[in-house]
């Protein structure tokens, strides 16, 4: 097969075809398909009708699965989890503040793949931000503060009991299987300004919300060089607005992209199906 890559119009994301990923990829489609999500950090593939099984194969191409704390998996697929939502569903919507998934792991996973199951006429993109781009751009000074300093990661204003999707009346109905646990406390120690362990390039990692802190530095100024960093980090300059179509495979790069989802589709049912891709590249 001949592998078609056009990029984005935005600062990050690759539109593919010529694949039929119903199907063995061989070696050097695997390899070529590794250059070019390291290249443009997000990769999209239309019009892809996957089994669960297609689905764990593709992701298995470039690493183990990781491991989804939180969540509990579909029914016989232990590494997949339905990110759903019922089209009368009250809960606040799942995961629409920026973040990198689960860097709050000592070793935070490389990728997430996601694929379109339901989805609504109207509403429900997911946005991406380039963390590479934004810290080659970042003005001197801000940099100047970030650069040694270490961020303490935590799951707990997200899967504590008192977190967001916590113990509360509104998360009654919520479709999705998440899992609330006191272990959600826990921290990990990351640099704010990472290498990327494939390619060598610096960027910012993660964002405030599951970075609770800096390493040696009074609660309140943390905070405020937190919010500082969010605010550059995020600029629509930076960001590639993703609109879902049924049978799409998205995957993208956590180590260098944070992600979030938008609402609007309030009335439709909406799901998809996410696997995790583990590091597999020894840290620093």
């Amino acid at each position: 097969m001949s592998i078609i890559v056009r990029e984005t119009s935005g600062p990050l994301g690759a539109i593919v075809h010529g694949l039929d990923l119903s199907i063995q990829l061989d070696r050097t489609e695997i390899a070529a398909l590794r250059q070019e999500w390291l290249r443009n950090h997000l990769l999209i593939f239309p019009d892809q009708e996957l089994s669960n099984e297609d689905l764990e194969r593709y992701t298995l191409y470039f690493g183990h699965f990781g491991v989804d704390p939180f969540f509990s998996p579909i029914d016989g697929h232990m590494n997949i989890v339905a990110i759903e939502r019922k089209a009368d569903e009250k809960a606040p919507l799942f995961a629409e503040s920026w973040h990198s998934d689960w860097s709050f792991q000592k070793v935070p996973p490389a990728g997430t793949c996601l694929y379109g199951i339901t989805i609504p006429p109207v509403g429900g993109q997911t946005g991406f931000v380039n963390q590479h781009l934004a810290y080659e751009q970042m003005p001197y000074a801000l940099k100047s503060q970030i650069r040694d300093r270490i961020a303490i990661h935590s799951a707990a204003t997200g899967y504590a009991p008192d977190g967001i999707y916590g113990d509360k009346p509104e998360e009654a109905d919520r479709s999705m299987r998440i899992i609330i646990s006191e272990e959600a406390r826990a921290t990990q120690r990351h640099p704010v300004v990472r290498r990327h362990p494939e390619t060598g390039v610096e960027g910012i990692f993660g964002c405030i919300g599951y970075i609770i802190g800096i390493e040696g530095m009074p609660d309140d100024e943390a905070r405020d060089l937190l919010t500082e960093v969010y605010e550059w980090q995020t600029r629509e300059e930076f960001i590639y607005m993703h609109t879902w179509q049924k049978n799409m495979l998205v995957m993208w790069d956590n180590r260098s992209v944070i992600h979030r989802a938008f609402g609007g589709f309030d009335g439709h049912d909406r799901l998809l199906y996410r696997t995790t891709i583990a590091e597999r590249v020894t840290q620093s």
